[in-house]
């Protein structure tokens, strides 16, 4: 996650996998266009369809959904072999030095290659690894010793070379159904990055998340940038497209169950007081070459506590400490077993903010029946969406359903003032465009009242923990303020009672603020930012004066996280005298007579390595990258797995599924047999709707672009099953059937996988039942499977069966109304 402006507009190469810009992040895509334009850069497109974004690419490959890690593998080999032999086409400099490549491992660490898909340790009965051979060797300091030449057997580098051997094209080209030619023009293209000077961006989105190993997917992505020296550099990084315009603020701010605002630990049932808390949180080192930033953990909790709990908030009561709910150590509160809990009534109450379940989620019929058997629900929407008419919805009998829905109008986006972060971490102020309709309220006010009112009740009544609510400084008046708000999320120095300007001087003491570290230094005082629109609020600055080598780093125009550094890890980007790699591009120098930086803002301000300075990671223990990552539940490197439903037995391993991810039973989650169900499905959005629809199928000039649900399907597909564009199909999964209209198209084609033509069909997911168009959503079919590590679902890959119910007719294209029109496809020819 670096800066997208920045890594787009000066890549080289740009690799669109799992991703549609062109059609979904059209913003985005822009910067793509410009860096085609003007810098000459070549762009590569790996997806299932020929999308949008397929058509401006100067190499397309096409890519069995969920066989990411197979492709990505491919190419690492290539990579990896090429590296010894033609080293003076690679940044080996930066591998040795800024990656943990040389360190050597255990050498009772064994891998997928030698115990045929698996690592040392896995417990198959518990479906979880025993890590004590995920180790490094370490001299008498306790610091991991290291072989400069990268020879050593147990060194990571080579022990991911074995790793990656059994990935070649051909293999690849089996599991993926990707020419094998293909695989390589695209290895031999992206591998020309590594060189010094040159750069390349990896982009990807949901295509590449919602797998059981997505995470894994997403590794392999960043593990080959690093081998490539493609991080912290201009025109690099792996950039992820996010879903929604807020996703990555409301990540930032703790909308996962893991994690509290500024990514600290959420404390569990063993965290007896703070100090326990810190200690598990707090990574230590005995290197004195790294810096280790997030051995200053207990400052930020500590911080945060104070924000929270004010003047209740004291040393002799650990800051409220144990007033914040804590979870079951190992326990998992994610989305597939929240609504699993609620479907087997263990959960009696549910607040929806800007969600729609009923559509967005697997298994969406039995989410619906897990709403349903609610006793309570309160649901803020602009409209009365799925999830707020789960009670009533097509085939329940409304008296039958238990759930009382209290649905809440609230504002959108342009009713209300506040942020919104970015991909590229970027927060940017918005204003108020106009008044919300009605009664409609926007969301700090919503929660500001329930808030209130739930405090009054505790201070009336009491209840288990109650300080826990009456303790909190809830001090916003009737209508907050989000200037306000962004102030306390900023943080203050209590002693003073100015704004902290840096979270470098956040204490443990109590005597300092925080609601977030990580935006500690986005709003300060007017005078020390006083041209911004918003004096002191630097999300509001709007100047597009650029740094000092004019590569975009745009520093005025709002605020980045953290500390206004616009790309992470930038000391990546210069050699060990701070010399840049790219002298062109460069994102950071070092001015010997000056004895400081330029550029963009340093990851620290210590001079280079090779004078006095700290290694490049500084947020890795050991200050350096980690390829070889003990920390994730399913291996310490990706290894292909087939999708939990799959056509095809894994070809890599004897491994088919990754053995890590938890397997959901009972109700409707149940497993499709490929004999049964042989057809590959995925799922995309398009253009004219978003997510769930409820906000674009309740306009209807949307509706009127878009105005149907429907599946793609390749013309072999549709010639086998004797459809045609138009004609009613029945799509069935394991789960459910829906029936939608067909479009067969040429943005899918069978492919070849495992010596069998293998077809994949896509559907469009921003249906329901509410709203002006209405139609079944595609999430009816997808299954309650999740990433070992996150438990995102694996709504990209899964099975189903096509049949024709019923001939049909395209849409009229006299009526005045719409036209279906067939995306040019461009052939390319072939060199």
């Amino acid at each position: 996650m670096t800066n997208h402006w920045v890594d787009i507009a000066n890549s080289d190469v740009i690799l669109v996998i799992g991703a549609n810009p062109a059609e979904n992040h059209p913003a985005s895509f822009g910067h793509i266009t410009d860096a085609i334009e003007k810098g000459g850069a070549t762009l590569i497109n790996v997806d299932p369809r020929f999308t949008r974004t397929s058509a401006k690419a100067h190499i397309y490959a096409p890519m069995r959904s969920g066989t990411d890690i197979a492709f990505i593998g491919a190419i690492s080999k290539y990579v990896m072999e090429d590296m010894e032999a033609n080293p003076g086409n690679y940044n080996m400099t930066y591998v040795r030095e800024y990656t943990n490549a040389p360190y050597l491992l255990n050498p009772d660490f064994k891998g997928p290659a030698e115990l045929d898909g698996v690592f040392s340790g896995l417990d198959t009965v518990a479906r979880k690894y025993d890590k004590s051979t995920w180790t490094f060797q370490k001299d008498a300091d306790g610091i991991p010793i290291r072989d400069m030449t990268m020879t050593d057997p147990n060194c990571v580098f080579q022990t991911l070379k074995r790793h990656w051997a059994r990935y070649t094209p051909a293999l690849a080209s089996s599991v993926t159904g990707c020419p094998e030619a293909k695989i390589m023009e695209i290895a031999q293209t992206y591998a020309a990055t590594g060189a010094p000077g040159k750069s390349g961006t990896i982009m990807y989105a949901m295509g590449t998340t919602q797998h059981t190993n997505g995470t894994q997917m997403i590794r392999s992505y960043a593990m080959l940038q690093l081998l490539l020296g493609n991080m912290g550099v201009t025109g690099g990084g792996i950039n992820a497209l996010r879903g929604e315009s807020n996703v990555q603020g409301s990540t930032d701010h703790c909308i996962l169950f893991h994690i509290l605002p500024g990514y600290l630990k959420q404390p569990i049932d063993t965290d007896v007081d703070l100090a326990a808390h810190n200690l598990r949180a707090t990574p230590t080192t005995n290197n004195p070459r790294s810096l280790n930033w997030w051995k200053n953990y207990p400052k930020y909790m500590a911080s945060l506590l104070k924000a929270w709990y004010g003047d209740s908030a004291t040393l002799g009561n650990d800051l409220g400490f144990n007033w914040l709910p804590k979870i079951d150590k190992g326990g998992n509160y994610s989305w597939i077993p929240l609504f699993k809990k609620m479907f087997e009534g263990d959960i009696k109450g549910l607040f929806v903010f800007g969600q729609n379940p009923a559509v967005c989620s697997p298994n969406a019929i039995q989410t619906r029946q897990a709403m349903a058997k609610l006793d309570w629900m309160v649901v803020a929407e602009l409209w009365e969406t799925e999830t707020a008419a789960v009670w009533k919805r097509p085939g329940q009998d409304p008296s039958q359903s238990p759930v009382e829905v209290f649905l809440l109008p609230a504002a959108c986006s342009y009713e209300k003032e506040g942020s919104v972060t970015n991909s590229g971490r970027w927060s940017q102020w918005r204003y108020k465009a106009v008044e919300p309709p009605g009664e409609a309220k926007h969301d700090l006010w919503i929660i500001n009242q329930i808030m209130k009112r739930i405090q009054a009740l505790y201070a009336a009544e009491g209840g288990p923990n109650s300080a826990a609510i009456t303790n909190l400084t809830w001090d916003y008046g009737d209508d907050p303020d989000a200037r306000e708000v962004a102030k306390e999320i900023n943080g203050y120095d209590l002693t003073t009672g100015k704004l902290m300007n840096s979270f470098g001087g956040l204490k443990t003491d109590g005597t300092t603020t925080a609601g977030n570290w990580l935006y500690t230094n986005s709003y300060v005082e007017p005078e020390m930012e006083p041209d911004a629109p918003i004096p002191g609020n630097r999300a509001s600055r709007r100047s597009l004066e650029d740094g000092p080598f004019n590569v975009g780093l745009t520093l005025k125009w709002a605020w980045c996280w953290p500390v206004n550094r616009r790309i992470i890890y930038n000391r990546c980007s210069v050699d060990l005298d701070g010399v840049p790699w790219d002298a062109d591009k460069p994102v950071i120098k070092w001015d010997d007579v000056a004895k400081k930086w330029l550029g963009d803002v340093p990851d620290g301000g210590a001079p280079p390595q090779n004078q006095g300075g700290y290694n490049a990671f500084i947020m890795k223990p050991e200050g350096h990258a980690h390829i070889f990552g003990p920390g994730r539940a399913d291996g310490p490197f990706p290894e292909h797995y087939e999708p939990w439903e799959s056509p095809v037995d894994n070809l890599i391993s004897g491994t088919q599924n990754d053995p890590t991810f938890t397997i959901w039973t009972g109700g409707l989650d149940v497993k499709g047999s490929r004999d049964q169900f042989p057809i590959v499905a995925t799922t995309f959005r398009l253009v004219e709707h978003w997510q769930s629809g409820q906000m674009s199928r309740n306009l209807p000039w949307l509706v009127e672009l878009m105005p149907e649900m429907y599946v793609e399907m390749s013309e072999e597909l549709a010639a086998q099953k004797g459809i045609k564009s138009g004609d009613k199909v029945k799509v069935t999964s394991a789960r459910a059937s829906i029936e939608v209209a067909a479009m067969v198209t040429k943005r899918l084609r069978p492919l070849q996988v495992a010596g069998k033509s293998i077809h994949e069909v896509a559907m469009p997911w921003h249906w329901g039942y509410m709203g002006l168009s209405t139609g079944p959503s595609a999430n009816e079919l997808t299954p309650n499977a999740g990433d070992a590590n996150t438990t995102i679902p694996e709504f990209k890959a899964f099975l189903v069966s096509v049949e024709k119910v019923s001939d049909g007719e395209l849409p009229s294209t006299t009526d005045g109304r719409y036209e279906i029109i067939e995306p040019l496809v461009i052939q390319r020819e072939e060199g």
